[in-house]
């Protein structure tokens, strides 16, 4: 994995910011009460990498964290995420 690492940092980082910008696109639509992006595709976002996004986006736009699926499943997802990373580094050498 040391050769991918910076092609694997780069992928996360943008998957990372989408899933951040995400939650502010739906945090800026609830404020002014327009169309808002459905539950499951904030929740999506984290589970595809983007767990540390969202979990900032959530805490910095204070938008979710009332609600347990997120409060609970995105810090889940985060610890599962790098985890995974962390066996992949360490397996993969």
């Amino acid at each position: 994995m040391t050769g991918y690492w910076p092609v694997t940092a780069a992928v996360l980082a943008v998957i990372n910011l989408a899933a951040f910008a995400l939650y502010g696109v739906d945090k800026a639509r609830a404020r002014r009460g327009a169309w808002r992006i459905r539950e499951s595709t904030l929740l999506g976002a984290a589970a595809c990498f983007g767990a540390l996004g969202a979990l900032l986006g959530m805490h910095l736009f204070r938008h979710k964290t009332k609600h347990r699926a997120f409060a609970l499943g995105v810090p889940a997802l985060l610890i599962v995420q790098v985890a995974i990373l962390a066996a992949v580094s360490f397996w993969g050498r």
